[in-house]
């Protein structure tokens, strides 16, 4: 077991909320205050960024808070340097916690002449001196398998079966939906712990983000439809799949959605469509478009995500946070 029980947080620039929600929740778990490592995270006028970190963190367990979100370039060189400078600054170790892993999407050569950029940004991380990521639902579960460190990936799953069975109650009528195929493992896991069906929404491309035809799978006749998904960017696909649900008979559509990108016509897209409710997480920091959106509800993952800093640097298990039943007493009266 770990000698290292006195983690210190650090954040860039990416969600400095959620990692201030972190600290909060560590505070209450531990009994004493728990804060953010004093840091100067700036911009030169050229662009080039300069991390100075204030506090000595010699022989310290040092936590690095950042989503590599948009723009997604910034906030992986901010990481970097920032890993950099712990490491100059003889760090015991060093973790980052990446809420939302940017590049995700890139975990495969899809044609002749392209990057696998996923695992540059391993390589990336992993020469800077990191020795451990604590992520949230990779778009790619086998990204874990571009590291030569430990990586824990944690699932919004069981906190996303919270919410539901809070706000749904009778789940009768509910079936969870995969918007592809691919999909199908994460869907299959939200509707085995709310006791629910399954259904598959088929699409096929012309060519890359235009979609040619929608294909219900599955029986969604007279039911709540929750479509479940780990990104949401632009919502096209999301928001046709609504449209092809309700022309299938479903009475209502609602999405849970890990990661809310929501670039471009994103909210506005949703705004005008016909899901009744978006649940994002914040691991990306939710603009005040998002928030003011009646359609878009936000759940927080600071409780899982402090919990599971506290595990690792006590040197315990952190797959006891893929269990609702472990997660329901951190989440208690977020509702």
């Amino acid at each position: 077991m770990s000698t290292l029980i006195e983690p210190k947080l650090i954040t860039g620039n990416s969600n400095i909320q959620l990692a201030k929600n972190i600290a909060t929740r560590m505070s209450l778990h531990r009994g004493q205050p728990v804060k953010l490592i004093d840091t100067r995270v700036e911009r030169f006028n050229d662009g080039e960024i300069f991390v100075e970190v204030y506090e000595n963190v010699r022989g310290e367990d040092m936590f690095i808070i950042q989503s590599t979100s948009n723009p997604a370039n910034d906030n992986l060189m901010e990481l970097l340097i920032m890993a950099d400078a712990l490491r100059r600054s003889s760090a015991a170790r060093i973790t980052a916690v990446i809420p939302y892993f940017g590049y995700a999407r890139q975990d495969r050569r899809t044609k002749a002449r392209t990057p696998i950029s996923a695992k540059l940004v391993a390589n990336l991380l992993t020469q800077a001196g990191i020795e451990r990521i604590l992520t949230v639902d990779l778009h790619a579960a086998q990204i874990q398998g571009f590291f030569d460190i430990p990586v824990d990936n944690l699932y919004a799953a069981p906190v996303f079966a919270l919410d539901v069975l809070h706000h749904f109650k009778d789940m009768s009528d509910v079936t969870v939906i995969s918007p592809d195929v691919g999909g199908v493992a994460r869907a299959r896991e939200l509707a085995k712990r709310i006791g629910a069906g399954l259904a598959i929404v088929d699409k096929r491309r012309n060519k890359p983000g235009e979609i040619s035809e929608m294909t219900v799978i599955g029986n969604v006749e007279g039911r709540r439809c929750i479509i479940v998904d780990d990104i949401c960017d632009t919502a096209g696909t999301l928001c046709k799949a609504a449209e092809t649900l309700i022309d299938a008979g479903a009475t209502e559509v609602h999405s849970y959605i890990t990661h809310g990108v929501l670039s471009g016509p994103a909210i506005d897209r949703i705004s005008k469509s016909v899901m009744k409710h978006l649940v994002i997480t914040d691991s990306i920091e939710v603009s005040p478009e998002a928030a003011s959106c009646n359609k878009i509800r936000t759940v927080p993952l600071a409780p899982m995500l402090a919990q599971a800093t506290l595990n690792i640097a006590n040197g315990t298990s952190v797959s006891s946070l893929f269990d609702e039943e472990t997660l329901g007493p951190l989440y208690q009266g977020t509702y």
